[in-house]
């Protein structure tokens, strides 16, 4: 048998402006490197703890149930759904965009009844169009939206949301996974009941984790199952009596990912959350005012601060152009999806990579890209 050869690992360094995963720094990929504790080492389980203790600061609440699940963003998704629905559970799933999309494929495949309201991608749902959904389908014990749709930039205002559901029985199930961190999210205040996001947006951290959070009355949900939930790795009835208290094995936890994730949390709250978001706010509108200079268009009307969704001008090739800034510039920029998919650019703003320097820079490069 012959043997193979592999050079050296050199990952080039970019500068991660698409809509995920963020620029990671280096406080955090040091994180990483610090020793591999067992997942039953008092030591780790400490770090476990702090984890806990800075997800429900950042995600502003008060539920014992935070932790990180094992696993991306989309992970946290399933994980939400397959503990919150039953098979036969009427359910509604707001779709305008990939990720609410994406849902409803989860909780069919979880065996609900799902109930789509659909609205035109880029566009945002009102309190108005919830509460026709909720007084169509009375039975719905579950609605889905997403807070930030990574697909095409577009802001939904959950606050407003909220109170129509709760006050149609409804639990709210929210895909936060493009906002944590980086826009104003409040899980209590808001009267969300499950939230779910990823690590390797606006926390700057690695993919690999997916934060969620459950409200007592979703565990009330959960306690009540009549069947098993779908899914035995996801299973929070499981994984609460490892993050809690008790400590029951019941996998081994990616140690590692957990050092980064607390270190980001850690800089997170070091910054604030407050001035985090500002941060946020004045970088897009730094960007935006440029990209309309520009003569770029937005496609949400009502657009994300951490991800900025424009039509790709005409009688540019959006591929050779994304290509072009990352060849020259070694910055990288997303494709549109669905409907845009070659039509669009997604520019992320999210968390370490939300920058002055960085919007200036893909500003010049764009300048020189359009009218070179």
């Amino acid at each position: 048998m012959s043997e193979t050869s592999y050079a050296q690992l050199h990952p080039a360094e970019r500068i991660l402006m698409g809509p995920g995963p963020s620029t990671v720094p280096n406080r955090v990929l040091n994180a990483m490197a610090a020793p591999t504790l067992g997942h039953l080492d008092p030591e780790y389980l400490k770090i476990m703890d702090e984890t806990r203790a800075l997800l429900r600061t950042v995600f502003r609440t008060e539920n014992e149930m935070t932790l990180a699940v094992s696993g991306t963003g989309s992970a946290g998704m399933e994980a939400c759904v397959v503990n919150l629905v039953e098979p036969g559970d009427d359910a509604i799933v707001c779709i305008n965009g990939v990720f609410g999309t994406r849902m409803k494929d989860v909780m069919e495949r979880a065996g609900a009844t799902v109930h789509a309201i659909e609205i035109p991608w880029g566009e945002s749902f009102s309190a108005e169009q919830i509460g026709e959904a909720l007084d169509a389908n009375p039975n719905a014990k579950v609605l889905g939206i997403v807070h930030a749709e990574t697909s095409t930039g577009a802001h939904t205002p959950i606050d407003a949301i909220a109170p129509v559901v709760h006050e149609h029985g409804a639990l709210l199930l929210v895909d936060a996974v493009t906002s944590l961190g980086g826009m104003d999210l409040r899980i209590d205040d808001w009267g969300i009941d499950a939230c779910y996001s990823g690590t390797q947006k606006c926390l700057s951290c690695p993919p690999g984790l997916s934060p969620v959070t459950f409200s007592p009355k979703a565990l009330e949900k959960m306690d009540a199952r009549q069947s098993k939930v779908q899914s035995w790795y996801l299973d929070m009835s499981m994984l609460r009596n490892y993050w809690g208290s008790d400590r029951v094995y019941h996998h081994t936890a990616p140690i590692n990912m957990t050092y980064a994730l607390r270190e980001a949390l850690m800089i997170v709250v070091e910054e604030g959350l407050d001035a985090r978001i500002e941060r946020h706010r004045e970088n897009h509108d730094r960007l935006r005012a440029g990209l309309e200079k520009l003569g770029l268009k937005y496609i949400p009307e009502q657009s994300l601060t951490t991800l900025n969704a424009i039509h790709a001008p005409d009688g540019v090739n959006e591929a050779d152009g994304r290509k072009w800034l990352l060849e020259n510039y070694s910055l990288e920029i997303g494709a549109g999806l669905g409907p845009f998919a070659g039509r669009a650019w997604r520019i992320g703003l999210m968390g370490h990579a939300c920058s002055r320097r960085n919007v200036d820079l893909i500003l010049a490069a764009l300048e020189e890209l359009l009218n070179g």
